[in-house]
């Protein structure tokens, strides 16, 4: 018998070989181009260092921003010229998350305030992903060159990094859509423009004017700008992280309150539909069902936590305030808090607890399941219930008054049950460390839905700090996994994306 050798083209080379290599070094040329980029984001912390003279924390931002140059800058002149293959999203999208956050963990590490690289990371990840669990036991005690690398992490995670670095693509010569499908949150992707690079401009700048106006209302509310601006970066990021042990709760300030309830609303809702709502195409914002749904979820939720409370004593605008303020950071992954919950009656606690498997809007800075998940899942019941009625009917969901395709809703099946995996495996890992059914049940959806705000002694992660490592690394990735919306890191742990 014969042996063929491998398929060569004109070149002479084996066309495995072939389209490998362009391929392989685009993706090396980009892990570098976004190492440089977080690398370069140390400059601003550094700087403030410098002004602030804060000189302990010099060389931990100078160390962080100079480590990855001697590897990242000949990788990127070596494969000038390449193009990274669009099958290869999935996999660059999480290379590049792990990289962003190994690198950002370095000036928690290296500054000598976590004591353990495994901490660090965490710490990392939970502000890039918009989470908010912090391990840091006293947060006022960190130089504020500290807090405001802190809340950049938020900041830059929240609208994410691939969304925030598409636009410089066209300098490389690379179309982006496969990684902002992989990186973006929902069912369905969308484009305000033919254009992603043209998307990803229109959204940074949407993000950029959100944060610079809430910033400027925070300062008139009574906040130093510096505070300010850092729970900007915090609120439109839906992050959590402040400057104060007590959050937004130690500025006692009404006017703060209400100010951090709307951009949590606006955070939390469709970035595509607030960018239409600025066009003044307001019949395509009321049409959209799960903007709606998002609204009536919080208007309900928020009406039964403040009658909770206004029956247990509390005054009525106090319990409207508290109420709705709750109901907003935990619906949108905000984390933030003004009272402590844990103190609330069942009733209000069991509404919030519920609040944590929703989430906010589909192309949101918001983590958790998603609104339009559950009104897929919600609409498909009816079907169901009018299919055993009428057996031979046609049934097909309808969003935004259009019928939706089939595959979302197997798409959306299939998420809820990885969701559920998921959490299962996340709760079973905090167990194994030993702490208790309740509190590990609560970090385990923290971490997935990227929230940040729990109840029990979540609230301020005091559990997660005494874990063992391991839970800190698994948990770290449970995080990423979680704002990635799960199938980036499934498809790529699936034997077939490796034979393909």
């Amino acid at each position: 018998m014969k042996v063929r050798g491998p398929v060569k083209g004109k070149t002479g080379r084996p066309l495995g070989e072939k389209a490998l290599l362009p391929g392989l070094g685009g993706g090396i040329r980009l892990l570098a181009l976004f190492a440089l980029i977080i690398s370069l984001t140390m400059t601003v912390p550094l700087a403030a260092a410098a002004i602030l003279r804060e000189t302990d924390m010099i060389r931990p931002f100078a160390l962080a921003l100079i480590l990855p140059l001697p590897l990242a800058l000949p990788a990127l002149i070596l494969t000038r010229g390449r193009k990274f293959r669009a099958s290869d999203g999935f996999m660059l999208v999480f290379i590049i998350w792990i990289i962003t956050c190994l690198l950002g963990s370095l000036p928690f590490f290296f500054s000598g305030f976590m004591q353990d690289f495994s901490t660090a990371f965490f710490e990392a990840v939970s502000g890039f992903s918009t989470t908010g669990i912090s391990l840091f036991p006293d947060v006022e005690i960190l130089p504020r060159s500290l807090l405001l690398w802190r809340a950049m992490t938020h900041w830059l995670g929240g609208i994410g990094i691939v969304m925030l670095t598409v636009a410089l693509f066209p300098l490389m010569g690379i179309g982006g859509f496969q990684l902002v499908k992989a990186e973006t949150t929902g069912p369905e992707k969308e484009k305000i423009t033919p254009k992603i690079t043209a998307t990803a401009k229109i959204l940074c700048f949407l993000y950029l004017g959100l944060t610079a106006l809430l910033a400027i209302l925070l300062t008139l509310g009574g906040m130093s700008f510096f505070e300010a601006v850092l729970h900007a970066f915090s609120t439109i990021a839906t992050g959590g992280f402040s400057s104060r042990n007590g959050g937004i709760a130690a500025f006692a300030s009404p006017f703060i309150e209400w100010v951090c309830i709307v951009f949590m609303i606006l955070a939390g809702y469709n970035f595509f539909l607030l960018y239409q709502l600025l066009r003044g195409r307001l019949r395509d914002v009321f049409r959209n069902s799960e903007g709606r749904a998002y609204l009536g979820i919080l208007g309900i939720a928020s009406l039964a936590v403040a009658l909770s409370l206004y029956a247990s004593g509390e005054a009525p605008a106090g319990a409207l305030r508290s109420g709705l303020f709750h109901c907003a950071s935990i619906l949108t992954s905000c984390g933030f808090t003004v009272a402590d919950h844990n103190l609330w009656p069942p009733l209000a606690q069991a509404v919030l607890f519920l609040l944590m498997f929703i989430g906010g809007c589909s192309g949101s800075t918001a983590g958790g399941v998603k609104v339009i998940r559950w009104v897929v899942l919600c609409k498909q019941m009816k079907n169901e219930a009018k299919r055993l009625l009428y057996p031979r009917g046609v049934f097909n969901i309808q969003l935004n008054r259009k019928v939706g395709r089939k595959d979302v809703v197997y798409g959306v099946a299939g998420f809820m049950f990885l969701y559920a995996a998921t959490l299962g495996a996340a709760f079973l890992l905090v167990c194994s460390a030993g702490v208790d059914p309740w509190n590990a049940c609560n970090a385990a959806l923290l971490c997935l839905g990227n929230i940040g705000l729990g109840l029990g002694k979540l609230t301020g992660g005091a559990v997660l700090a005494e874990c063992p490592g391991y839970v800190k690394w698994g948990l770290s990735l449970v995080m990423i996994a979680g704002r990635l919306e799960l199938w980036t890191m499934f498809v790529i742990a699936t034997p077939d994306y490796w034979r393909r």
